[in-house]
């Protein structure tokens, strides 16, 4: 639409609006870093589209001082114009991956419940949680979630204390045990009295950790900024030279020539390429890393993941898959018929663990439980017929003088030595059965912790498990590291000193008891079936909670910033070819002076290639 009449007058409104309208930001960041004496990726797209506006608006207005001289006035609005929108293009792509890290503390925040009920001695009162003071009487009723941190005075229950400990059976509760802000009871009720309220919770503790490492991550400093330090100043240089040279050296039209050799390097070396070097490619690896279920949230993830020496993992949903399974069991002859007997207790059961039972006798048929009782701490206990039967752990066994056989003894000692949790099943004489049950380790983890240890990456693993169980996966999966009975301070403590010993560190995890750890890390990366705070701290999210993701994340990384590389490398080769030859130098021997509109096009071109590269990306292999 060149030809249209005030074409050229509507171009200059439209490039006006992108350039001082949109784009005003890059000329404020280059006046800030001109007054500090250094330049920026900023500072090299205010110049050059700053010279391409200021020239085509000399053009538009004053023509007859190009056409005087025999050339023809080229306008470069649309230029200037689609550098600024291809540069903040790259940033949005950039800022809309970026982690919302206020999202993981308002999650946080939502686990402490908005009101409390005191007991007082006019009976039971629920007030707002800011009125619970030390010492108060509190009670907590099946499926809520404790409000302040205390001590147990009446009643038990089971609390599930994941979030503090990552494991995903719940605790058993009675008097002078602690409770915490955030847990969640389950099926009993009891009393506690307030021990910690407010800031001083263990929950607000995590939340002041989660706070205090995202708030101390800087932000890595992007190579093309350290570029551009020195090729600003570099390519003002080579164009007032450009323009010197042609004024001494050609005295007939060396200021026209000069003026538009001056003009052509100052285009010619617009950041347009540089300024997609990082963002095509890191779109393309963010892409990629989708495609194979592995979610990144900002280029700053992607670039630091190729630097990691030593990966922290959790236990529990992360190695593990996070709920325990009956994986072994052994009946003594003639009472197989018991099993709906044992199903039928279980099903009445509030432990944590009678859920995998009942799982694995689900085909069995229901039968009436008469004096049915809950044993704290122990187990269950009810009637069939005339006989008593128990369901427990091997305490509730010996309070009833119940007699165990011995192959079944020994058994039993060989799988408590591999970590698993036994449940027995008895009459009022004898054990019936010795059950196993595990929390099954990830049919990938062995294999994901064996290639991060072939690429040179040391492995650690954390749990707030006992140290029998830890040592037993550790063993099973090939970690040399380990650490047990780990609370979540702990986790990010253990990450500062490792950071404070040169190690960069990433941390895998999938509680909130792993968020902490998580915000601390310089890598995060959270199992995608975990809590929605993990993730939400986190950096990068393996949807499968497959631990191989891991090595293919950092092999991603690896490919993602040698694009990064060979972009820039592509860049500048183009620059360091073009920007002569914009200066003139071929004008001595063959008379070729490089017309600002071929510079342009040229620029475009080099962006063009960059983008190509950074698609090849697409096409390799991180498995």
């Amino acid at each position: 639409f060149v030809n249209i009449p005030y074409m050229n007058y509507v171009l200059w409104f439209l490039s006006t609006c992108v350039v001082l309208g949109f784009g005003n930001r890059f000329y404020l960041s280059a006046w800030q870093q001109l007054k500090h004496g250094t330049s920026n990726m900023d500072t090299l797209v205010a110049n050059s589209t700053g010279i391409a506006y200021l020239f085509s608006v000399f053009n538009l207005l004053f023509p007859d001082f190009w056409l005087s001289r025999g050339i023809t006035p080229h306008l470069y609005f649309e230029a200037a114009s689609g550098i600024i929108a291809f540069i903040l293009l790259g940033r949005l792509l950039e800022e809309r991956a970026k982690q919302n890290t206020s999202t993981a503390i308002r999650r946080l925040a939502g686990l402490q419940p908005k009101t409390i009920t005191i007991v007082t001695g006019s009976g039971e009162q629920t007030v707002p949680i800011e009125n619970a003071r030390i010492g108060d009487t509190i009670a907590v009723k099946p499926g809520e979630r404790i409000a302040v941190d205390g001590t147990v005075i009446s009643g038990d229950s089971y609390v599930d204390e994941s979030m503090l400990s990552g494991e995903p059976i719940a605790v058993h509760k009675q008097a002078g045990e602690k409770v915490y802000a955030g847990t969640v009871n389950q099926k009993g009720a009891f009393h506690f009295t307030a021990d910690k309220t407010g800031a001083d919770t263990m929950l607000a503790q995590i939340i002041r950790m989660v706070q205090d490492a995202q708030g101390s991550k800087a932000p890595v400093q992007k190579l093309v900024d350290r570029i551009a330090r020195f090729f600003v100043p570099a390519i003002i240089s080579i164009s007032i030279i450009a323009f010197v040279a042609w004024i001494f050296l050609a005295p007939t039209n060396g200021f026209t020539n000069g003026l538009l050799a001056m003009v052509t390097v100052l285009i010619i070396a617009c950041p347009c390429a540089l300024g997609l070097a990082t963002p095509t490619a890191i779109m393309v690896g963010i892409g990629k890393g989708a495609e194979k279920g592995i979610l990144i949230k900002d280029a700053q993830s992607l670039e630091i993941a190729q630097k990691i020496d030593t990966i922290i993992l959790d236990k529990t949903g992360t190695i593990t898959a996070g709920h325990p399974i009956v994986v072994e069991s052994l009946w003594e002859n003639g009472f197989e018929h018991s099993r709906k007997i044992l199903y039928s207790l279980e099903k009445l059961s509030e432990h944590p663990l009678s859920d995998a039972v009942v799982n694995t006798l689900q085909n069995e048929k229901e039968i009436s439980i008469d004096k049915f009782e809950n044993v704290p701490g122990k187990g269950v206990k009810g009637v069939v017929g005339s006989q008593t039967y128990y369901v427990g752990n091997l305490s509730l066994l010996n309070d009833n003088h119940i007699t165990i056989a011995s192959h079944l003894q020994e058994l039993a000692n060989k799988w408590t030595q591999k970590a698993k949790t036994l449940v027995w099943f008895a009459d009022s004489t004898q054990a019936i059965a010795a059950i196993a049950l595990t929390d099954e380790i990830k049919q990938t983890s062995a294999e994901a912790i064996s290639q991060l240890q072939k690429m040179g990456v040391e492995v650690y693993m954390l749990t707030g498990d006992n140290a029998i169980s830890a040592q037993a996966i550790s063993r099973k999966v090939g970690i040399n590291h380990y650490k047990a009975g780990v609370l979540p301070n702990e986790k990010a403590q253990f990450i500062k000193e490792l950071q404070a010993n040169g190690k960069t560190v990433g941390m895998v995890g999938d509680g909130i008891n792993d968020s902490a750890a998580l915000a601390q890390a310089d890598l995060s990366i959270a199992m995608g079936q975990g809590s929605d705070i993990a993730v939400d701290t986190a950096m990068a999210t393996i949807l499968s909670s497959d631990l191989l993701k891991i090595p293919e994340t950092i092999r991603l990384s690896q490919l993602t910033i040698k694009t990064i590389y060979q972009n820039l490398f592509w860049a500048f080769i183009y620059n360091l070819i073009g920007i002569p030859i914009a200066a003139g130098i071929f004008y001595s021997v063959n008379g070729f002076l490089l017309n600002p509109m071929w510079a342009s096009a040229a620029m475009a071109f080099s962006s063009v290639s960059v983008v190509l590269n950074s698609l090849r990306l697409k096409r390799k292999r991180i498995e």
